[in-house]
């Protein structure tokens, strides 16, 4: 019982090490956590929804949202701006970028993207937890907004790299 004990501790202070507070020129703190523990990340659910838009597979894509309809429509306008071919390039490519870190507020998760050209483009992605797991989240809210004020720092290089490169 004693080794349990230690071991939840352990995992606690853990946890702790990973929040981090950014300071925005408005004066506002922003606290989040950088989440290393593929049970409590978005990762998996991310492959998942870039395999579906790989394929072609908006309606099944669209689902994995928590605003459908409206990611449904969105996806179907740019398939109709760029053609198929071009729609299942771009999100095979996607699917084969690294995440360089993955970032919670409460419930809501951003995976920053590295796109190429040397980390000179970084892409968010927005995800929210629900009881069968995350979904994209496509609701504007408080946290998202922070969460892309977290984005932001990370272009900016105000926030480093959690992979370590530059």
């Amino acid at each position: 019982m004693r080794l349990f004990v230690a071991l939840l501790i352990v995992a606690a202070a853990g946890a702790q090490a990973q929040e981090r507070s950014l300071r925005l020129q408005t004066g506002e703190t922003v606290t989040y956590r950088l989440i290393t523990d593929d049970a409590d990340s978005a990762r998996a659910a991310a492959a998942h929804l870039l395999r579906l838009l790989a394929a072609g597979e908006i309606d099944a894509a669209a689902h994995l949202s928590n605003a459908p309809e409206r990611r449904r429509e969105v996806l179907r306008d740019y398939l109709k701006s760029v053609g198929e071919a071009e729609f299942r390039r771009v999100f095979g490519e996607y699917a084969g970028r690294r995440v360089i870190a993955e970032v919670a507020i409460g419930e809501r998760r951003l995976l920053v993207w590295d796109l190429g050209d040397r980390g000179q483009h970084l892409a968010g992605q927005y995800f929210i937890r629900s009881p069968g797991g995350f979904l994209l989240d496509d609701v504007p809210n408080e946290e998202r907004l922070h969460l892309t004020r977290v984005l932001r720092a990370y272009r900016s290089g105000q926030i480093k790299r959690a992979d370590g490169t530059d």
